[in-house]
């Protein structure tokens, strides 16, 4: 006996957004991108988005695997931190909720790379 019945599915896709950077965000991350660029450091960039959280990975080179990655997990804002920078052997470099701050890494080695040029 075979029966026709619909398959109701479970999820409503209006519902469930995806986890993303804000311009205020991005265009924090691009200046800080751009001027690594226009020093040699960094080739490309690449942005992924997923239900949970969001990934911006710098690349050294073009089809390297990324120096960094910077994400954002909003659901661990009262835990470590909704922003993280992680290496590129997976160690978590700095974590918080301000992303200036964990930017901030990047600015010591800014200083670095202009006082050697």
């Amino acid at each position: 006996m075979v029966f026709n019945h619909p398959v109701i599915s479970q999820v409503k896709f209006s519902s469930y957004e995806k986890v993303c950077f804000e311009k205020r965000e991005l265009n924090k991350i691009l200046n800080v991108y751009g001027r690594m660029v226009s020093l040699g450091e960094w080739r490309d960039y690449g942005i992924s988005l997923f239900r949970d959280y969001a990934i911006f990975s710098i690349y050294k080179g073009y089809g390297e695997s990324a120096l960094y990655t910077i994400e954002k997990r909003p659901k661990y804002v009262k835990r470590n931190g909704k922003f993280s920078i992680i290496g590129v052997d997976g160690a978590i470099l700095r974590r918080a909720n301000d992303l200036e701050i964990i930017l901030s890494i990047f600015s010591r080695k800014l200083i670095k790379l202009y006082k050697t040029s």
